[in-house]
């Protein structure tokens, strides 16, 4: 045609999700008056985005952890997916104790599971043993991977109710406390900030888009929040 041209090709490729998810007994913990724990908190996220992303062509996957590696459900799409996905999520049992958790171990399995690059979710409180953070940095160089922090208030903040025993979800180590006591409560809140603090940083360090979804949240306006923040840094 005596003329050079360019021919551009629009690509309409899938996408390929999938979800790490930390099932280990701390995410069985909450205490807001309407009862969500951080676990029903983890499935009610994990369902609405699954179809969101199914509804559109994409597969979503699995990699349930409790204190280790339990279960991988292989990246599908469709509805029937979502309802395994649910159904599975729902059948897995809540451990009474469990090792410290390390979340190395799921972010590694995460970033072996699969070359193609993909979309990762990372739901989980992040209340893990120290090394983790070097997992998630390689997870991130394949993967576009995105952090889901579930926190409930009382982890922050703790009220004065008195006098309590309070245990540790995962090694059942047993502690009386006076919550009643101002000093306590400070050295509390401390620990949860530097605890935040140190948490913040290596989401920082491995360049991965981090947010929280608490007990209290509504979880549309959650969704709706971290869909509206990440369209702003993706420009």
């Amino acid at each position: 045609m005596n003329a050079p041209y360019i021919r551009q090709y629009s690509e309409d490729r899938e996408i390929t999700a999938w979800f790490l998810l930390d099932l280990s007994p701390s995410v069985d913990f909450g205490t807001v008056d309407s009862e969500r724990l951080k676990r029903t908190v983890l499935i009610d996220f994990v369902t609405t985005l699954a179809r969101l992303l199914t509804r559109h062509g994409n597969r979503v996957g699995a990699v349930f952890y409790g204190g280790r590696v339990d279960r991988t459900i292989p990246a599908r799409g469709g509805r029937l997916q979502v309802l395994r996905l649910i159904n599975d999520l729902l059948a897995q049992p809540r451990l009474a104790s469990s090792p410290l958790t390390d979340l190395a171990p799921l972010l590694d399995a995460g970033r072996q599971i699969t070359r193609r690059r993909s979309l990762v979710f990372v739901i989980s409180d992040f209340i893990s043993v120290p090394g983790w953070e070097r997992s998630l940095d390689l997870l991130n160089r394949r993967h576009e991977v995105v952090a889901v922090r579930l926190i409930d208030p009382r982890e922050l903040e703790l009220p004065d109710v008195g006098s309590l025993i309070v245990e540790d979800a995962e090694t059942g180590e047993q502690m009386f406390v006076d919550t009643g006591n101002q000093a306590f409560r400070r050295r509390f809140v401390e620990a949860a900030e530097h605890r935040e603090a140190s948490i913040g940083t290596a989401f920082k360090r491995a360049g991965v888009d981090a947010f929280a979804l608490t007990t209290s949240d509504d979880l549309v306006r959650a969704i709706v929040r971290m869909a509206a923040r990440r369209r702003k840094r993706q420009r």
